[in-house]
């Protein structure tokens, strides 16, 4: 029986996933698998028999990732699960950046008990006016499950879409409208673009990709979007390209006291995946993620381990060993397992970075005395029986 331990209120439609072979425990100390959303976890005490962190979602900055690797914690993400609802909402933030309805509503609000409110409205309504997105020139930054529909959606809508992602798989890429003009650097988009969004991962040579030097680069007049992370953007540098007409509108999905204040920006709540289907769909996702390396020890989707699936296991019995990602130690796993006298029907290595994950099928059921033997190995992390 597998315990798992939710942090936050996870959709019942992935919950429901969970077989009899599960059971949900409000004592954390119990949990082989915990499911998570939004909770911080870097404080948090890791009881020891912790196997999995699933993240209902794309982004981890919540949980403490080099921690869980260093523990044998497999850490899992969502990525795509709440692309769609991300990709709507950036749709509407064009229409909200060419058109000022935010500030039309705002408007209509302070004066709604007015009894000449009609007469008002359409006396006023022409110090709101925008434009269309028809015909206009899109820059989107990042090709992937946001960017790469979201730039396929514009050019229905009659947009001129410019692509910039020199990592773009070849799934996306297949998926790519064949009229969206690939770039190969960001200062073509900053040079050539009426609009540009963002779709691109926090790290450190993105953080702040637009700053005051990339947004002197930009046509005057240009609107931005940020539904990615909100650190993407130096903010000192938009409140001051916003008060000098250089940017006619910024829309974030991350407030904070800067942007909540500046003029110019429309700050949206972190509304990108806050929809019914997104959050079902991450639920089912992690869910799916943790069975599967819990009953199978496959990872997919993982931000700490490498992935590795070997699918279900038809032999006798399957070790997974989480390890440092140290030269020969799949010869020293070899040696062990054959010193029991076992043959290995199958095996798959993959490394990540600091570490590495390797999976075994093997003749026979591993006994406790072949795991002992494994843990001796240098730069072991954990061994699991997985049948």
């Amino acid at each position: 029986m597998h315990h798992i331990h939710c942090l936050n209120k996870i959709s019942p439609r992935g919950t429901a996933l969970f077989t009899d072979n599960y059971t949900m425990t409000d004592n954390v100390a119990q949990a082989e698998g915990i499911l998570v959303r939004s909770a911080a976890m870097h404080d948090m005490a890791l009881p020891e028999n912790l196997l999995a962190i699933a993240r209902a979602g794309a982004g981890y900055n919540n949980i403490p990732v080099d921690k869980c690797a260093q523990q044998g914690i497999v850490v899992f993400n969502t990525p795509g699960a709440n692309a769609r609802s991300v990709m709507e909402l950036a749709l509407c933030a064009m229409l909200l950046g060419c058109r000022d309805i935010v500030g039309g509503i705002n408007w209509v609000q302070a004066m709604k008990d007015d009894p000449e409110l009609t007469k008002l409205v359409e006396k006023g309504k022409s110090r709101f006016a925008g434009h269309e997105i028809y015909g206009k020139r899109l820059g989107v930054i990042g090709l992937g499950n946001i960017g790469g529909p979201l730039a396929n959606h514009a050019r229905r809508l009659g947009m001129e879409v410019y692509g910039c992602d020199p990592h773009i798989s070849v799934d996306a890429a297949w998926h790519l409208d064949q009229h969206v003009q690939r770039v190969n650097t960001q200062d073509e988009i900053y040079s050539t673009c009426d609009v540009i969004t963002l779709h691109v991962p926090l790290l450190d040579s993105t953080r702040h990709m637009i700053d005051a030097e990339a947004l002197d680069r930009m046509k005057d007049g240009v609107i931005i979007l940020n539904f990615a992370r909100d650190q993407l953007v130096d903010d000192d540098a938009m409140a001051q390209a916003l008060k000098s007409g250089k940017v006619w509108r910024y829309i974030t999905d991350f407030p904070n006291p800067k942007t909540a204040n500046m003029p110019g920006c429309i700050a949206i709540p972190h509304l990108g995946a806050s929809t019914e289907e997104s959050e079902d769909n991450c639920a089912k996702m992690a869910v799916r993620q943790m069975m599967n390396y819990l009953e199978n020890g496959n990872i997919v989707n993982s931000v700490n381990y490498p992935n590795c699936d070997m699918g279900v296991c038809n032999a006798a019995g399957r070790i997974a060993i989480l390890h440092k990602n140290i030269p020969n130690s799949l010869g020293r796993f070899t040696a062990a397992i054959a010193g029991e006298n076992i043959n290995i029907d199958g095996l798959m290595n993959k490394s990540r970075g600091e570490y590495a994950y390797t999976m075994l099928d093997l003749d026979h059921h591993p006994s406790q005395a072949v795991v002992e033997e494994l843990k001796k190995v240098d730069g072991v992390v954990r061994v699991r029986i997985i049948k």
